[in-house]
This record gives C-alpha cells, sequence and structure tokens, in this order.
C-alpha cells in the first residue's frame, strides 16, 4: 500500500491533537524502553522523545515512503526500523512502554493482536494506543457502502475491507483479561471544519480510501474516485462543514 507523507501531513493539525492526548496518559518512567507502532514519518516519535528525555525508543514503521523522512530525527536515543506491526507483535523483545498512534486499525484481528501487544510489556510497562472509529465516521461509512455496490463491487472484485477496530467494552474486557490496571478507555469527537467537499476528500483519500485505489487503475479509478466525492457533497449539504471524526483512546498499565 502506498503512501503519500505529503497528503498526510497536510491535516498535521487534525492528526495531533488525538496523538498529544493519548502521550498525556502516559506515566513517566526512568530510563524507559519504549517503542513507537506506526510511527509513520517519525515526527511523533522525536515529539516522544522530547518529552520523556530518560527513555529510549524505537519507531517503527512498514512503509519505506515514510520512513524516509524519520532519518533527520534519529539520535543517541532515538532510532528508527522498517518492519510490520504483525511481526513486532510476535517478538521477544520486551518493552516498558508501548504506544501506537492511528496505526492499529489497519492491523486484523484485535482479539489476537491486543494479548500480543500486551505481552511485550516489562511489569509495569504501559500500553498506549489510538485509533479512528472507523465503522462510526460518516466518510468511512460513505466508503464502505459505495464499495459493495455496482460497477465499483466488481472493479474491486468483490474485495473490501472490513474495519478491525473493536468496541469500548470488547478493549476493556481484553486489557483486564491480560492483567492491564489503571485502565483508562474514551472515545472522543475531533472535528474537522471543511471548507468545500474537497478537503473532506483529501483527509480521507490519504488514509482509507489508499487501499480500494491501490487496486484500480485509469477509468475504474476515476470513476470511484468521483463517485465518492458526489456523494460526500450530497451528504454534507452545508458549508463550511463540521466533520465529527471519532477516535478511541485506550491505555493500562501491567500489574
Amino acid at each position: 500500500m502506498a503512501w503519500n507523507p505529503e497528503l498526510y501531513d497536510s491535516f498535521k493539525d487534525v492528526r495531533y491533537q488525538p496523538f498529544y492526548d493519548l502521550a498525556n496518559l502516559i506515566v513517566p518512567v526512568e530510563n524507559m524502553k519504549a517503542i513507537d507502532l506506526g510511527c509513520g514519518t517519525g515526527e511523533q516519535t522525536a515529539i516522544l522523545s522530547k518529552k520523556f528525555k530518560d527513555a529510549d525508543f524505537i519507531g517503527v514503521d512498514s512503509s519505506a515512503e515514510m520512513l524516509e523522512k524519520s532519518k533527520s530525527f534519529e539520535n543517541d536515543r532515538l532510532h528508527f526500523r522498517q518492519g510490520a506491526i504483525e511481526q513486532e507483535a510476535q517478538s521477544a523483545e520486551r518493552w516498558d512502554l508501548v504506544f501506537s498512534n492511528a496505526a492499529l486499525q489497519w492491523v486484523g484481528e484485535h482479539e489476537v493482536l491486543l494479548p500480543q501487544l500486551m505481552g511485550l510489556l516489562n511489569v509495569g510497562g504501559q500500553l498506549a494506543i489510538q485509533m479512528p472509529v472507523q465503522k462510526e465516521n460518516i466518510l468511512n461509512q460513505i466508503l464502505a457502502e459505495l464499495v459493495t455496490e455496482e460497477p465499483y463491487a466488481s472493479y474491486l472484485n468483490n474485495w473490501n475491507r472490513d474495519s478491525p477496530v473493536l468496541s469500548m467494552d470488547d478493549y476493556a474486557q481484553l486489557l483486564f483479561d491480560h492483567g492491564l490496571s489503571n485502565i483508562q478507555i474514551f472515545q472522543k469527537v475531533y472535528p474537522i471544519i471543511a471548507q468545500d467537499h474537497e478537503a473532506l476528500y483529501n483527509f480521507i483519500s490519504g488514509t482509507a480510501l489508499i487501499p480500494y485505489v491501490d487496486r484500480l487503475q485509469g477509468n475504474e479509478k476515476q470513476a470511484l474516485m468521483n463517485e465518492f466525492k458526489a456523494r460526500i457533497a450530497k451528504r454534507f449539504t452545508k458549508l463550511p462543514a463540521i466533520y465529527a471524526f471519532k477516535r478511541i483512546l485506550i491505555y493500562g498499565r501491567k500489574s
């Protein structure tokens, strides 16, 4: 899946507030050994490294395009490597902090993944995760409906990416069952104020739309994009438009 760092960063202000909210849940610990899963360009990992000055951070991302920007942030306490979250989850390495901001929604089977991530924690280690609640967000709903209809379903050979994000109740049970305490799980709306429909389209085209357009070429790709834009315009009839973008934040500490 090809990521466009410039398009993704064009909504930096919107994407960074939940990151800061998640980072504020973390308790500083001396000599903390931390990993940032799905670190993207590494800029947020660098912010964490500055916030927790006594910690050593590793940022991991599967995208070479994103990691290209991370080189400028590296120092003695901050390093990056390319890798898949699924592989890291099965590693024998242990951490005092497992952090992931807006990345785990790309990894399936959270009933399996979350216990694996909790298994990476040392005693007293912290888990901090943030993800968009895709099934409850309007743009994701429009896209999910569109790709099941013809001719787009045929264009995609009936491929559809169902969101793996679970409910708050499910995550609470998983954290409790695997020995985490100080559990905090909440959903928060991060409003996006869009002056036009193109802004709404651009916001989702840099994330959830990518795996669909990657599977199409030429006229088929353009047809899907045009229809998606038309449906966004049909849904958001008043401009400027407010898009109530919902995210889930998850925190716990291993007893």
